[in-house]
């Protein structure tokens, strides 16, 4: 990947960039190809903020149609758009954010693809999917060595998850030198150091299978620290697993007492007291909002540049968003 050449027009066009990152971090950037599977609010968000970093390609993936919940958070869409294909319908206004970037749509439902399909890609990147289609595809990137991320927003929360494998990156640190007493403090000096660090991430599949039933003081002390958003998300995935869909308000009455009764399954096969997930989380949980999908998408599209640039540490390997709370977090089940 470090050798894909940036022309000239692409120096200019990411300039601002480049004095950040360097220029081997924006090569490595230009050689990544994505796929983003899932184009409501949270893949938009990660779309734009990933094609004006100037990648190579990015592939939309959805089959489902645009329905007028998207108007909330999708901003490539408009009104004009309800019924059209997800991917198809964002095609096109994504593509005028970078013309430097292939951006190509595929309406095939993921689930459906051979696993052969998504080894062309470099970046593999699963919102609106359900636990088991998550896990899969987190294999499959690990055995292959494809960078991997997902997330959900669920109303007034959120989440991401990474996996990078083994990841090696540069970490710069800035270390001053002071000049000798007695001589000029404009003799300070500083020094930039990079060191190259490694870390390793876990599977998603072993995160989420993590045991809380231990009675010991610390998993007590690991049940409070855990983010409530991470029990909450929780059930909105057991949800999305179990229906295929998000929790609408089109069938407000009959979701919320299917959230409510995924509530109790949840608590008692996580082995955490009911206090870890409210009672009246399901009133939060309806729709995208666009400023969790911003925030949420923001934080996602932040990793996935960091990764295939391989500059600064990465997240390992979630982050949770409360926006009820107002609180983000990063934690790691199996630490």
């Amino acid at each position: 990947m470090d050798s894909e050449t940036i022309t000239q027009e692409e120096a200019e066009q990411y300039d601002r960039q480049i004095r950040l990152w360097g220029l081997d971090a924006q090569r490595r950037l230009r050689a990544s190809t994505v796929l983003l599977i899932g184009l409501k609010g949270l893949g938009a968000e990660v779309a734009k903020n990933i094609i004006l970093a100037g990648i190579k390609s990015i592939t939309f993936m959805d089959s489902h149609a645009v329905e007028v919940e998207d108007s909330m958070s999708q901003f490539f869409v408009s009104s004009a758009a309800l019924g059209q294909n997800r991917a198809q319908a964002s095609t096109s206004p994504a593509q005028l954010l970078n013309p430097m970037v292939a951006v190509s749509s595929d309406t095939s439902n993921p689930s459906d693809k051979d696993d052969n399909y998504f080894l062309q890609f470099n970046v593999i990147v699963a919102t609106c999917c359900p636990p088991s289609l998550q896990c899969r595809l987190d294999k499959l990137c690990f055995e292959n060595k494809i960078q991997f991320f997902s997330g959900n927003v669920f109303g007034f929360y959120g989440y991401i998850f990474s996996d990078l494998g083994v990841h090696e990156y540069l970490h710069e640190e800035i270390k001053k030198k002071h000049a000798k007493p007695g001589e000029d403090k404009a003799k300070t000096t500083e020094e930039v150091h990079i060191t190259k660090e490694k870390v390793e991430f876990t599977r998603l599949e072993e995160e989420l299978k993590f045991d809380f039933t231990s009675d010991t003081p610390q998993m007590k002390r690991k049940i409070r620290q855990t983010p409530s958003a991470f029990f909450i998300t929780r059930v909105f995935e057991e949800f999305l697993e179990i229906h295929g869909r998000f929790p609408s308000t089109s069938t407000l009455e009959a979701d919320t007492k299917e959230l409510q009764n995924l509530r109790v399954q949840v608590l008692n096969k996580l082995g955490v007291p009911a206090k870890s997930i409210p009672e009246d989380f399901y009133l939060y949980g309806f729709g995208e909002l666009s400023p969790v999908c911003a925030i949420v998408g923001g934080v996602l599209g932040q990793e996935i540049i960091k990764a295939v640039s391989q500059k600064d540490a990465p997240l390992n390997n979630f982050f949770f968003y409360n926006g009820v709370n107002d609180d983000g977090m990063v934690d790691k089940m199996t630490e």
